[in-house]
C-alpha cells in the first residue's frame, strides 16, 4: 500500500486504536499504531513521511512533545489531533504546532474522512514538491564549484565581464562555464537556470564585507540520504 494512505496512530488506549484501525480499513488506509509517544518517537528517523492521527492528551504532554518534533523535520507530516476531551487552550496549541484538526473521541468515521482527505492533499503536494526538489538538487550537484560561484554571480545579476574581472579570468572562460552549466542543467535560459536553483535552495547571496568578489562562494547543498521505511510487520499490531 502506497504510504500515502498510511497513517500512523498513536494513541494509549487498546480499544480506541482497534477502533481507529478499523475505521481507516474502511476508508482504504492502513493504520501503523503505537500506544505510546516514545514507540513513535524511538524510530520516527526510519519511517516513510505519512498522516499521524494523534492523541494529543497522553500523559506527561508527551503528545504535544510528538507534535513538536515532527514541526522541527524538514519533511510533511501531516497531523490531525485527538482528545477525549476537546479543551481550548490544548486544541490551540496543537493547532500553532501544525496540527490540521482537532477530533474528539470516540471518533466519527465521517469526522475521520473529513479529516483525512485534505490531509492526505497536503502530503501528496508535499511529496511532489520534495520530489522536485531533490532532483534540482541532483542537477546542481553536477557543476563544478566553479561553475556553482558563477551561475550564483550571474542570477545575481553581475555581467559575464563583471564575473571575469572579479575572478580574474576572461570574459571567453566565463562564457565557457555558462554553456556549461546551460548543458549540466539541461536549460536553454539564465531564467530556467534560476527556477532550479531556487528548487535546490541555492540562492545568491549578499557580497560579504572587504570580499574578492561579487558574491559570497556558496557551497552545493548536500543530497539527502532517502528514510528507509519500517517494513509494515516490524510494527506491533495493535493489541
Amino acid at each position: 500500500m502506497s504510504h500515502q494512505r498510511m497513517v500512523y496512530v498513536v494513541d494509549h488506549d487498546l480499544g480506541s486504536r482497534r477502533a481507529i484501525t478499523s475505521h481507516l480499513a474502511s476508508l482504504g488506509a492502513e493504520a501503523w499504531p503505537f500506544a505510546t509517544a516514545g514507540e513513535f518517537l524511538d524510530i520516527v528517523d526510519h519511517l516513510t513521511p505519512a498522516c499521524v492521527l494523534l492523541e494529543v492528551d497522553l500523559v506527561g504532554g508527551a503528545g504535544l512533545d510528538i507534535l513538536s518534533a515532527l514541526a522541527a523535520r524538514d519533511e510533511a507530516w501531516p497531523l490531525i489531533a485527538t482528545s477525549a476531551r476537546i479543551e481550548v487552550r490544548l486544541a490551540v496549541e496543537a493547532m500553532k504546532l501544525g496540527a490540521l484538526d482537532v477530533l474528539q473521541k470516540p471518533i466519527d468515521l465521517d469526522a475521520l474522512a473529513g479529516a483525512l482527505i485534505p490531509a492526505w492533499e497536503r502530503l501528496q503536494h508535499a511529496l511532489a514538491s520534495g520530489a522536485s526538489a531533490r532532483a534540482a538538487r541532483e542537477q546542481v550537484a553536477r557543476l563544478t564549484p566553479r561553475e556553482v560561484e558563477i551561475v550564483l554571480a550571474l542570477l545575481a545579476g553581475q555581467a559575464n565581464k563583471a564575473v571575469a574581472h572579479a575572478l580574474g579570468i576572461s570574459v571567453r572562460t566565463v562564457e565557457m562555464h555558462r554553456a556549461h552549466i546551460m548543458a549540466k542543467l539541461g536549460v536553454r535560459s539564465l531564467a530556467e537556470a534560476a527556477l532550479i536553483a531556487a528548487r535546490a535552495g541555492l540562492t545568491p547571496t549578499p557580497r560579504a564585507a572587504n570580499a574578492p568578489g561579487p558574491w559570497a562562494k556558496p557551497a552545493v547543498p548536500a543530497l539527502p540520504l532517502p528514510a528507509q521505511p519500517l517494513a509494515p510487520g516490524l510494527i506491533r499490531a495493535a493489541g
